[in-house]
C-alpha cells in the first residue's frame, strides 16, 4: 500500500489543477482517472462542442449574408468538421497529460473506490492519504424510455464519433446541450426535431429568453415539440429511428441524440465505506467549505450538484486550495455567470428579477431590445435583448440576462461590476466605444435614473 499527502479522484478542471498544485509544492499527490484525462470539458463538452459550433455558425453566416450584399454557395465537409473537433480533443488531452507528468503527479488509470475513509483503491493500486478530494463530475442521464436501451442512440459523450451527417436528427431534451448540438446539426444540413417535456425550451431561463430562442430555431427550420414526453423508441427495418410521444404523435430520424440531463458519477466510489453521504438527488453532500460528511474528504465540481460548467469547477479548485491553506474562501463567494452558445447567444450572471425578489431584495429590472444598439443594426444581428436587475435600496447590480450576438462575451462586463459591488451609476458613467455591442449597456441602465 502506498502513502500520499493527497488523493484526488477525477482529472477534470477542478481535480487536475489541484493535484498539480500539491505536487509542485513537493507533496506526494496521487490522481485517479478511470477514463481520458481532462474531464468532460476536454473530451466531450466545451472544447469539441464549440469547435463544432464554429463550423456550423460559419456555414450559416455565409448562407444568410445576402442582406449584407454577400452571396455564397456553401458546401459542408462534415467529416472534416468532426475530424477537427476530435483533433482538438486529442491535442488538449496530450497537453493535460504532459502537465500532470511534469508536475510529478502519480496518475493511476483505473476506477477508484473507497476501501475505508482514508484508503482509495483502483487500477491495481492502494493508496492511503490524510486528505482526499472527489472530482468525479457527472455523465449523461439516460431516461427509462421503452425501447431506448435497444436503440443505437448517441449522447454528448459519443457524439464526437460521428463521421456522417444524419439527414434527420431527433434531439431528446431542450436544454443548452441539446439546443447547441441541435442547432449546429441543422446549420450543417440535418433536419432537426427537438422533443422537450417541459412547457418551453431552456426551461430554467426566463420565459422571454425561451420564447426568443424558440422563435429563432423555428425560423431556421427546427421542429420543436414542447410539453412532449417520449414514451417509446423503435428502430425500423430501414434503420431509421422512430420516437413516439405521449401526444400520440411520432417522429422518425436517422440519429437520436439523448440530451436529457446529467447524473453524478458516484456509484462506483463506494462512498458508504468512507462515511460520505449523498443528498436526495444523489449528489455528494458538502458544506460551504466543500467538506463532505467525513471531515478530511472534500468534493468539488458537478458531483456536488453545482452548475455543470468548467469555470465553476475551476473556481472550486481555487477556493478549496485557499481553504486548505487556511484562507476564508467559501463555495458561494462568487458571482455565478454562464452562457450557452446557440445563436442568438444567451449570457447570464447573478439573479433574475424573480430570483432577486424571492430572496427579499427590493429589485427592479431594466430591459432594452438589441435593435436599439447601433452595432446590432450594422451587423444585421438584431434579435435579442439586454436586461439588468438592481437592488433599489443600494443601487447595486444583482444580475443580468443578455440575449444576442456576443452575449457570452458581454456578460463579463456585468460579472466584473457585480464582483466589485458596483452600482448601476458606475456602469452608466462608463464611456463605451462606439459602435460596439457593449455600448448598449450604459444606455440600458440609464432607465433606472429616468
Amino acid at each position: 500500500m502506498q502513502q500520499a499527502d493527497i488523493i484526488v479522484i477525477g482529472s477534470g478542471q477542478g481535480g487536475e489543477p489541484l493535484a498539480k498544485a500539491y505536487a509542485e509544492q513537493g507533496k506526494r499527490a496521487v490522481l485517479f482517472e478511470r477514463a481520458a484525462v481532462g474531464g468532460t470539458c476536454v473530451n466531450s463538452g466545451c472544447l469539441p462542442s464549440k469547435a463544432f459550433l464554429a463550423s456550423a455558425h460559419a456555414a450559416h453566416h455565409a448562407r444568410t449574408a445576402g442582406d449584407l450584399g454577400i452571396h455564397a454557395q456553401v458546401a459542408v465537409d462534415f467529416p472534416a468538421v468532426m475530424a477537427r473537433a476530435r483533433a482538438i480533443i486529442e491535442d488538449t488531452r496530450r497537453s493535460v497529460l504532459q502537465g500532470i507528468e511534469e508536475a510529478g503527479v502519480q496518475l493511476v488509470r483505473g476506477e477508484a473506490s473507497f476501501a475505508n475513509e482514508r484508503m482509495v483503491t483502483g487500477g491495481g493500486v492502494e493508496v492511503e492519504a490524510p486528505l482526499i478530494v472527489i472530482n468525479t463530475g457527472a455523465s449523461a442521464f439516460i431516461p427509462p424510455i421503452e425501447g431506448l436501451s435497444e436503440t443505437a442512440y448517441t449522447t454528448y459523450e459519443t457524439f464526437w464519433e460521428l463521421d456522417k451527417l444524419p439527414a434527420r436528427t431527433i434531439v431528446l431534451g431542450g436544454g443548452y446541450i441539446g439546443l447547441e448540438l441541435g442547432q449546429g446539426l441543422a446549420r450543417l444540413g440535418s433536419k432537426v426535431t427537438v422533443i422537450e417535456q417541459e412547457d418551453r425550451l431552456a426551461a430554467e431561463e426566463e420565459t422571454d429568453v425561451s420564447e426568443l430562442v424558440a422563435e429563432a430555431l423555428r425560423e431556421e427550420g427546427l421542429a420543436l415539440h414542447t410539453r412532449a414526453t417520449a414514451t417509446r423508441v423503435t428502430t425500423r427495418e430501414n434503420g431509421s429511428i422512430c420516437v413516439e410521444m405521449d401526444s400520440g404523435h411520432s417522429v422518425e430520424g436517422d440519429l437520436l441524440l439523448v440530451a436529457t440531463g446529467r447524473r453524478p458519477n458516484t456509484k462506483a466510489l463506494r462512498l458508504e465505506a468512507a462515511g460520505v453521504e449523498l443528498d436526495d438527488q444523489g449528489y455528494i453532500r458538502v458544506d460551504k467549505h466543500f467538506r463532505t460528511t467525513t471531515p478530511h474528504i472534500y468534493a468539488i465540481g458537478d458531483v456536488t450538484g453545482q452548475p455543470a460548467f468548467t469555470h465553476v469547477a475551476w473556481e472550486d479548485y481555487r477556493r478549496l486550495q485557499s481553504i486548505l491553506e487556511g484562507g476564508d474562501r467559501t463555495q458561494g463567494d462568487r458571482v455565478l455567470g454562464y452562457a450557452f452558445f446557440i445563436e442568438p447567444q444567451v449570457g447570464r450572471a447573478g439573479l433574475t428579477l424573480e430570483q432577486a425578489r424571492g430572496q427579499g431584495y427590493q429589485a427592479r429590472a431594466a430591459t432594452m431590445p438589441v435593435t436599439d444598439v447601433a452595432r446590432a443594426k450594422l451587423s444585421g444581428q438584431t434579435r435579442g435583448f439586454y436586461r439588468v436587475v438592481i437592488d433599489e435600496r443600494s443601487d447595486r447590480i444583482l444580475g443580468a440576462t443578455l440575449v444576442g450576438a456576443e452575449s457570452a462575451e458581454l456578460i463579463h462586463i456585468l460579472i466584473a461590476h457585480m464582483e466589485a459591488g458596483a452600482n448601476w451609476q458606475t456602469l452608466e458613467r462608463s464611456v463605451y466605444i462606439h459602435p460596439a455591442f457593449a455600448e448598449g449597456l450604459p444606455t440600458l441602465v440609464r432607465q433606472f435614473g429616468a
